[in-house]
This record gives C-alpha cells, structure tokens and sequence, in this order.
C-alpha cells in the first residue's frame, strides 16, 4: 500500500506543470519530460537567478572556444549548435527549441568546441553555471535530471548522424519533422497533429545537408501527399503518422517518459 501511495506521489509531482514558477517553468516541464522533480526541486530550479535577453536571426551566444560562464535557456524560438571547418564550411550539428538549455556541457566541460546561434527571434533566460552547480549539489534530483538532459541530447545527435548519413532526402526530412512534433509536445501546455514548423526551406537545407533546391522538390512532394502544408513561408505537419510511415519513425530515442527505475 505504501509503494502505491509513493508512485502516485512521483505521479503528482511529475505532472504538477501548472503551477505559476516563473519564466523558467518551461525548463521544468522540459526536464520532467525524461525525469521525476519533487515539487521543492522544481521549486529550486524556478528561484535560480536569471536574466532575460532577446536576440535576432543570426546572432550568437556562444563561439568555439569560448569559456562559458552562463547557460542560456530557450524560452522562445529556435537556436542551432553548428561547427565550422577551416574553409568557413559550417555543418548544424543540433537544432535547440524552447524549453532547452543550450549549453549545460560547460558544467563540466570549461571551453566550448562549436558555436551556437539564433535561427529565429529568440527570448531566453541566461543562468550563471555557478548557481546551477551549487544547485546540484543541494539536490541530487535536479542532478540527475541535467545528466539525463545531456545524454538525450548525445542520443539525439546519434540520430542526426544516422538520418544525415544514410536516409534518403524525403524521409530525411519526414523524420527531422516527426522529432521537432514530439520535442514541442514534450513542453507544449496543448498538443495536435496540426503543428507549424517555423522554419524556411533554406534553414531546412541547413539542418539536413541538402541544397535549398532539393528541399523544395521533397517539400513538393510531402505536400503532394497531404503530409504537411504551407500556408506561408513556414510548414505545418497535417498527416503525422503519413511522416513517421515514410520515415519509419520511432521516438525510442528521445527517451521520453524516461522515469522507470528511480
């Protein structure tokens, strides 16, 4: 009975996403996707001292070799993590949404080895690592929860190299689609099939390896089928399970709901 009584108790905390925590309760739903945060660690996590600053398309907030003292936190708009070759080639190596921290590697890791930059408008929430350090050490939970954070993101960089690498354009690009739907629905206070990607097609050949060209013509293609819709520059998914058909979708790495054994 009592074993009960404590899963529904983890249930309840888990679920708590209501509740008013301030600018960084976005963060919180993120990580009580994948981990179980008591209602005094969310608490905790919503008290860390932050600033708020806005950026614009194309902006930086961290270069290679920088070492980092603050971790940005999306609360709003896309940003991507990209390296650059010695011949200026650059390769988008993570593609970062709201509810994300975009560099909590520099917990641990004191100089960075990419850059990362705003892919649209951008709102975030600068945290100084420090606080979030202390903060780990204070709570066990929110540790944990920032560990598993990281390894999802190596996770879903593994797959980024296997989508890249060896699937073809259209389920490439079916599959990129299918993962952005369910890393919104992680945070999303409202989830629908019916979901805008507000990406143009030029940022779509960035993110995939593959010419604006060729992305028009797959993006042709999907819409042909009913799979997604363009009302305007951006795309809107119509038919999720039609791009996880042509992908052969499977979110396992994504590790979603990843709260067995805790």
């Amino acid at each position: 009975m009592s074993s009960d009584v404590t899963r529904l108790s983890q249930w309840m905390d888990h679920h708590r996403t209501r509740m008013e925590l301030g600018p960084l309760s976005i963060l919180i739903r993120k990580l009580l996707s994948h981990s179980p945060l008591s209602t005094a660690d969310q608490q905790a996590i919503a008290a860390l001292p932050h600033k708020v600053r806005r950026l614009q398309p194309g902006e930086s907030i961290l270069r290679e070799g920088d070492q980092a003292e603050i971790c940005p936190v999306l609360l709003s708009g896309f940003a991507y993590r990209q390296k650059v070759a010695s011949d200026g080639g650059r390769q988008i190596v993570a593609l970062k949404l709201p509810g994300d921290a975009l560099d909590l590697q520099s917990l641990y890791l004191h100089k960075a080895d990419h850059d990362i930059r705003m892919l649209t408008n951008v709102e975030m929430a600068l945290l100084p690592l420090a606080a979030i350090e202390q903060l780990t050490i204070a709570r066990p939970a929110v540790a944990r929860a920032i560990l598993i954070d990281i390894l999802v993101e190596a996770s879903i960089g593994r797959e980024w190299l296997l989508n890249i690498g060896r699937r073809n354009a259209l389920a490439r690009l079916a599959h990129l689609l299918c993962e952005l739907h369910d890393r919104v629905s992680d945070i999303a206070s409202e989830t629908s099939e019916y979901f805008e990607i507000p990406l143009t097609q030029e940022q779509l050949a960035d993110l995939l390896g593959l010419t604006p060209v060729h992305i028009n013509r797959m993006v042709r293609q999907l819409e042909k089928m009913g799979a997604i819709g363009r009302p305007s520059r951006s795309l809107t998914i119509l038919n999720l399970s039609e791009l996880a058909k042509i992908s052969n979708f499977s979110s396992a790495y994504l590790h979603r709901n990843n709260l067995s054994g805790v």
